[in-house]
């Protein structure tokens, strides 16, 4: 529940339709329909009852094993797609255009809002332009689906459920003694739900994806044309084969993808809906303000913290960076943050949500189903990569706010432990997770318990709060209820999709052998520059991060761990990389991609909200996120790197740990061009330095990154003792703004 009139409670500047479409437009799935009330009421109950299923799932699983239970997930999630997504590709100007126009109309009014609210600047244009906004929808066509739409609908369901259906396939059982001699039927039904789930794909994340299934599905039928001798030359397969691996084989459609999706990821979407039904959001940036009131700098810190408390609710970097921006961006304006600054610092704090335990992204899950471990054993090795990147996003942000003149007046009966006392239940479903999966709980049982817990107290704000009020008790109560089981359903769907897809990849490589001969084209490019093992080892590392990142701008983050793990991983893990830091390594990467220039999502969603530069907002947040770039490699260049993923004990990992930190300070005060005051390019370079050296956790490198750290303060103390006049340097990566080094925000 959000909060009683009566306390501070952030209000949204930007109308929350503006707000979720945003999130759908940048996020890595396109915008979803806008159905007329009748047929949306439809698709939620539909939701609603797919959601009972899978909780039936958790505890009363069906008998006939978890392929069954995938079919007909698959039957019932994937139709869906076709009502819920258009066949084009979104209206992303009006959506821009709209966002545009009420961050205008918000920053136009801030200000004039009452005391003791954190945003409350803005509320009343933010109240104009939500009528604005109604006006217009209520303008809009009709955005029901077609005829075409609905047939695809059934035709989705019928394929989907043919497997299991014994008026068509004969039983579930009698379709999977046919493994490997499918009749025609089969393979008909099979080719089908080929293009349907590439089709479904192409409406939620857009035509990339599919590009790389039907290259995929060309390579594995035309293999025996490749010369042989060439790299990746095989025997070929036929259509029939093809389509029984991606049909009747526990691959395919229902590998390891489709199944974290529909026993994981489901159940944690579900989890996030409650948490943000109950106002966790509001909750965890009021609190957020309030810890950091007394200073200048709050609400840059803010955002920060916030990024990192938001991760918990949505899972996604995106919508944790437009959902983060809808609240903060006035504040951060009326400070005197510059746009893209402001826009580059809320997508690097977004992006920490995929990466933040106990929710990280859905590639986690499939880590943890790759590599036959634990979910809390994956949340374990998050842990210091997480803290590091935050501490690098939280010193960037810390440089900027003194470089900038922000002059911030935290408003006034802003308390942290009334918030507190108010909102405390979210951190209790939280730890609930953690102290579950720590006691060997299976990660499906845990969040469903702590989504019990978190509706439970939810129901109680709910009834605190509206004494007196039996009707509305019992709207606000069905509301979290029906509302966060139907909407994370509906927020699976685009996942399920790409699952799916991504299963055809998967498959292909697998039955080729694909995988180990990229892996085998890497290290032998590594060979060609050195040939001394560490040598070819940091320069497969560096290979592999580029092309981890490159393959991220174009495919979901998901996607992009599936596709690097089966192609990128082997090459690793053959140079002696430790599985697990491998794993995170591709994880880390493929999160990246996402502040990535030139298609960084969420820098374009967070300009968006801002109104900054769209370019110069990706160099921003590439600023902010400089630490995550590098640490990833301190992951795999040495064994003692391990350790920062929980490899080599609790000492190895405070120790590499403390080193690292060290590291990530030298890289922000180098990026951010400010160790005491504003630095110039010698101590710059000597951060730089020292930052690559702590990363290459040796002895002899160790010394000298202190050493070169040690030199640079030096030096900066010498060169800055008298003060200059002479104008700040713009040389700061997408700096926007030149500022006096005598600054009065250098006195902070």
């Amino acid at each position: 529940m959000s909060a009683r009139p009566s306390e501070a409670s952030p209000a949204n500047p930007i109308p929350q339709t503006n707000v979720d479409e945003l999130i759908a437009q940048y996020d890595e799935e396109l915008p979803q329909r806008t159905l007329t009330r009748r047929l949306d009421l439809g698709v939620g109950i539909v939701c609603f009852v797919v959601s009972l299923f899978v909780l039936k799932q958790v505890f009363f699983p069906l008998t006939q094993g978890n392929q069954y239970y995938l079919m007909w997930f698959l039957a019932f999630v994937l139709p869906l797609v076709f009502i819920c997504y258009r066949p084009g590709f979104g209206r992303k100007s009006d959506v821009a255009d709209q966002a545009l126009e009420v961050a205008e109309a918000v920053d136009s009014d801030v200000g004039s809002g009452s005391a003791g609210s954190v945003v409350d600047a803005g509320s009343g244009a933010a109240a104009d332009s939500t009528a604005k906004t109604r006006r217009k929808a209520n303008r809009r066509s009709n955005d029901n689906p077609s005829i075409i739409d609905w047939v695809l609908v059934v035709l989705t369901f019928l394929t989907c459920a043919y497997p299991v259906l014994p008026f068509f396939s004969g039983g579930f059982n009698e379709f999977l003694n046919r493994q490997g001699s499918l009749t025609s039927l089969d393979v008909i039904m099979g080719g089908i739900l080929l293009l349907l789930v590439l089709e479904a794909t192409r409406r939620t994340t857009g035509l990339i994806l599919p590009i790389f299934c039907i290259v995929f599905f060309l390579y594995s039928y035309y293999g025996a044309y490749i010369p042989i001798g060439w790299p990746g030359s095989h025997a070929g397969q036929n259509f029939d084969q093809i389509v029984n691996a991606l049909y009747n084989d526990a691959s395919g459609f229902y590998g390891i993808p489709l199944d974290v999706a529909a026993t994981y990821i489901v159940l944690f979407t579900i989890y996030g809906a409650v948490l943000d039904k109950t106002g966790a959001a509001s909750f965890f940036i009021d609190l957020s303000f309030s810890l950091f009131k007394k200073s200048k700098a709050a609400p840059g810190r803010t955002v920060a913290l916030s990024g990192f408390l938001l991760g918990t609710v949505s899972g996604s970097g995106t919508a944790t960076a437009v959902s983060l921006g809808a609240v903060t961006w006035p504040v951060l304006k009326k400070a005197g943050y510059p746009k893209e600054n402001a826009g580059g610092m809320l997508a690097a704090s977004g992006i920490g949500a995929i990466l933040s335990p106990p929710t990280l992204g859905a590639a986690a899950f499939i880590i943890a189903e790759l590599l036959n471990v634990s979910y809390g054993l994956v949340l374990l090795w998050a842990v210091v990569p997480t803290l590091l990147y935050y501490l690098g996003i939280f010193l960037a942000i810390e440089i900027d706010s003194r470089k900038i003149e922000v002059d911030y007046t935290p408003p006034p009966g802003l308390r942290a432990w009334p918030i507190l006392k108010r909102g405390f239940y979210h951190f209790i479903s939280l730890s609930i997770i953690v102290v579950f999966l720590s006691m060997g709980m299976a990660p499906f049982k845990a969040v469903v318990y702590a989504t019990l817990v978190g509706i439970g107290f939810g129901i109680i704000e709910i009834v605190i709060s509206r004494l007196g009020e039996p009707k509305a008790i019992l709207l606000a109560i069905w509301d979290v209820f029906y509302g966060a089981l139907s909407s994370g359903i509906r927020s699976v769907l685009p996942v399920t999709s790409v699952c799916a897809a991504a299963g055809i990849i998967v498959s292909t490589i697998t039955k080729t052998g694909l995988g180990q001969v990229i892996s085998d084209i890497l290290i032998k490019g590594a060979q060609a520059l050195s040939t001394d093992p560490t040598a070819v080892l940091i320069f497969t590392c560096i290979f592999a991060a580029v092309a981890v990142t490159i393959l991220g701008l174009a495919v979901p983050v998901t996607a992009s761990f599936i596709i690097s793990w089966v192609i990128v991983g082997p090459a690793l893990i053959s140079l002696g990389v430790p599985e697990a830091a491998a794993a995170m390594f591709i994880f880390y990467y493929a999160v990246l991609s996402e502040v990535s220039p030139p298609t960084a999502l969420a820098a374009v969603a967070s300009s968006a909200i801002t109104g900054g530069r769209v370019i110069a907002t990706m160099w921003q947040a590439c600023k902010y996120a400089i630490p995550a770039f590098l640490v990833p490699l301190a992951f795999t260049f040495t064994p003692e790197g391990a350790s920062l993923v929980a490899q080599g004990g609790f000492i190895g990992a405070v120790w590499t740990g403390l080193v690292s930190a060290f590291a990530v300070a030298a890289l922000a005060a180098g990026a951010g061009g400010w160790i005491i005051r504003r630095a110039g390019w010698p101590e710059r370079i000597l951060c730089f330095i020292a930052a690559g050296a702590l990363l290459y956790l040796q002895p002899m490198s160790m010394m000298i990154g202190f050493s070169a750290l040690i030199l640079a303060v030096i030096v900066h103390l010498l060169l800055r003792r008298k003060p200059t006049t002479t104008s700040a340097t713009t040389s700061d990566i997408g700096s926007t703004e030149t500022h006096s080094t005598g600054s009065p925000a250098e006195s902070n």
